[in-house]
């Protein structure tokens, strides 16, 4: 993190050294995954889809983006499932009100529940985005996931992360139970500039985790085309015949992915 205590740096100064921040994650990412780094994460992807299978993303507060990023876009993998605590509540029996706040994102208790409202299959493979891979619900799914007998793909700050004491009671981070892990590059606490008092501003990992998301979209529809299997990729819904390319693939995967609003 750039040394800006005491100094008043212009607006025009800070986006500056913001760019530069997040342009080197993404360029350190870009490198790592042309060098290999993505590559197990790429065929567990493209093997389950290979099979039949889905790919579950999972992500809690800011890293439900990153969930997004993978699930239902265009240009993105149509056999994908986002799945999101709020399904408690909309599918569950879980009032509205228990999603107020973060408790619920640290209540471990809530994936057996989270898990059974899923439309999990058994060549699933899951992807859980958590910056600080802590939290109960996160670990929890990623380990009740590996029960179950599906492999994971963990994308969090292996520099925060480190710093911060396990909150599931099984004492395990996410990192520590995944079967391959990505490394989003962001700072501990994740803002990557200091402001005049020690304020910290400009968050990077919803950044950088949207970035891995597209390298493993892209890295895992390339594995396809290498097998000989035509992608499964959406369309955007704007452009004409959209709209038929994508419902015709996703009738393959009927009640097995969710496109909720």
């Amino acid at each position: 993190m750039p040394d800006t205590t005491g100094l008043k740096p212009s607006q025009a100064a800070l986006f500056q050294m913001f760019s530069v921040e997040v342009m080197s994650r993404l360029q350190r990412l870009a490198d790592n995954a042309e060098a290999g780094a993505f590559d197990e994460a790429i065929e567990l992807l493209g093997s389950a889809i290979e099979k039949g299978g889905v790919i579950q993303a999972f992500g809690t507060g800011h890293s439900e983006a990153f969930a997004m990023e993978i699930a239902g876009r265009a240009g993105g993998l149509i056999p994908t499932n986002k799945i999101a605590l709020r399904d408690v509540a909309v599918r569950g029996r879980r009032s509205v009100e228990s999603l107020a706040g973060s408790s619920l994102e640290r209540d471990p208790s809530v994936v057996d529940e989270l898990f059974s409202l899923s439309p999990v299959g058994a060549d699933d493979v899951f992807v859980i985005a958590s910056n600080s891979g802590v939290n109960g619900s996160v670990v929890g799914l990623a380990l009740l996931a590996k029960e179950r007998g599906h492999q994971v793909v963990a994308v969090t700050s292996m520099a925060h992360t480190r710093q911060v004491a396990p909150k599931h009671p099984s004492g395990k981070r996410l990192y520590e139970v995944a079967d391959v892990v990505l490394d989003n590059l962001a700072p501990f606490g994740d803002a990557v500039l200091e402001l005049p008092g020690g304020i910290g501003v400009g968050a990077v990992s919803s950044i950088t985790a949207a970035f891995i998301a597209q390298l493993l979209t892209i890295g895992t529809a390339r594995w396809l085309a290498e097998t000989g299997t035509t992608p499964p990729l959406y369309v955007s819904a704007n452009v004409p015949g959209g709209d038929e390319h994508n419902r015709r693939l996703e009738n393959l995967y009927q009640e097995r992915i969710r496109r909720d609003a």
